[in-house]
């Protein structure tokens, strides 16, 4: 069988790192990068450490606005499917990227996976919402990494051609976490320079233009993470740098280390070290979730609802007095609680396709 694998973000770069491994051994695979995510830090640099095999294909496609990055992906993406003639598609998430893909497929009668199916926030001012539900509807096989995607879809009589296969961001940082130790880790500051990671620490990730886009709500955000009781680690996106270290000057900060994006191995590392976490990352707060580590998290709507119980996850507004109070509440972690399987989603991600194409 002949694959046609399409990423754009670091998300999925994670997720292919464990599914290309496994599909590999059984199957041809051509890898696609939109190049979505074009920094060395948020792309290259995960392809190098997870030994992801090379692309077949880079379209250097990033920047613009929603509909014209979309449209770009899917004329490039169309000439790729129409050049390697694959049995499948395989894409993972809610990206531009995925939807770019989905639709060129779909529109060539190829058949498209997706991975992480089901995902709901029911928020349609979130532009992530709108292209995972546009792929599931589209899409001929639907492999969900939790019970609750798979009930998602049976809302949506989607439920037939769906599967359980559990998580392969699970997969990932059960294989990676530990490979790096807090000491191996030298952070790039955005003042210059390097630093190390300190003894105790929180690490906070922040990206969403709903928290970045103003002054205002990443100011709160600030003013949160500087009354914590030790540093806190922050590598900034890109697009958001200037922000961030003119706000950090104009109030003085102390408490917050503005650092260049990290590698997925750094990243978790400082998960598994960190006191606590506080994000806007779909992905981060599973990765707090797997360590059971406290997390918060700056949406205002629930994305991945199996991470919530027992105060392991809360949302807070952009704003100081909320996340503090967030922040303080105790979790409570039950060991045998697994949601998001047992560590062999790429397998299962894999027989499902097997079976698929059988039935075909």
């Amino acid at each position: 069988m002949k694959v046609v694998t399409v990423v754009g973000a670091r998300p999925q770069f994670i997720k292919a790192a464990v599914v290309s491994h496994v599909l590999r051994r059984k199957h041809q695979e051509i890898l696609v990068h939109t190049g979505q995510h074009f920094d060395y830090n948020m792309s290259e640099k995960f392809f190098e450490e997870l030994d992801i095999p090379k692309p077949d294909y880079n379209l250097g496609i990033s920047g613009g606005t929603h509909a014209e990055m979309t449209g770009r992906m899917m004329m490039a993406i169309e000439k790729v499917l129409l050049a390697e003639k694959p049995d499948c598609l395989l894409v993972y998430g809610d990206t531009n990227s995925t939807l770019a893909a989905a639709l060129a497929a779909a529109k060539l009668h190829i058949p498209v996976c997706h991975v992480e199916a089901g995902a709901r926030t029911h928020s349609c001012t979130n532009p992530e919402e709108l292209n995972r539900i546009c792929t599931d509807h589209i899409s001929s096989l639907l492999l969900a990494s939790t019970a609750s995607g798979m009930e998602e879809m049976e809302k949506e009589n989607l439920g037939e051609r769906a599967v359980l296969v559990g998580d392969p961001m699970y997969d990932a940082f059960v294989i990676y976490s530990r490979k790096y130790k807090p000491g191996d880790i030298s952070l790039r500051l955005l003042s210059g320079g390097e630093s190390s990671i300190p003894d105790a620490f929180y690490y906070l990730t922040c990206h969403r233009e709903e928290n970045t886009g103003r002054d205002a709500d990443l100011q709160e955000i600030f003013k949160a993470m500087e009354q914590l009781d030790a540093p806190v680690v922050y590598p900034v996106h890109p697009r958001n740098q200037e922000r961030a270290k003119r706000l950090a000057a104009e109030m003085q900060l102390k408490n917050i280390v503005l650092a260049e994006p990290v590698g997925y191995l750094e990243s978790a590392c400082m998960v598994l070290n960190a006191k606590k976490i506080v994000t806007d990352s779909g992905g981060l707060q599973r990765e707090a979730f797997f360590a059971g580590k406290k997390c918060v998290t700056i949406l205002p709507f629930v994305v991945w609802p199996e991470t919530m119980a027992g105060n392991r996850n809360n949302l807070a507004s952009p704003d100081a007095e909320d996340i503090l109070a967030k922040l303080a509440l105790e979790q409570v972690v039950e060991s045998d609680y697994l949601p998001f399987g047992d560590g062999h989603a790429a397998e299962k991600i894999v027989d499902a396709l097997d079976e698929m194409a059988e039935n075909r």
